[in-house]
């Protein structure tokens, strides 16, 4: 169940907020006027949310690639990440 509160209760109550954001990490959604208007979240929480995006981005990117008849053998991409890691 989501978190709402209303923006009055963000600049009051600040304290509370940011420690729930960092104690469950989950968003709380802020209104305006009754209206959906923020969502809040500790950086901890932003951040994964973007490494997931970017991880999925990459995924889409491979099975594009590999739509298109564009891969690698196994051993041809062995070699690649053993030499990038700086093994023989």
């Amino acid at each position: 169940m989501p978190v709402i509160k209303k923006s009055a209760e963000l600049r009051n109550n600040y304290g509370q907020i940011s420690e729930f954001c960092h104690n469950y990490r989950e968003p709380v959604f802020i209104t305006k006027n009754g209206q959906g208007d923020l969502a809040v979240m500790s950086i901890e929480t932003y951040e994964e949310i973007i490494g997931k995006l970017e991880l999925y981005k990459k995924i889409q990117i491979g099975i594009n690639q590999i739509k298109k008849g564009k891969t690698v053998s196994e051993e041809k991409m062995m070699k690649k990440i053993k030499k990038y890691a700086g093994m023989k």
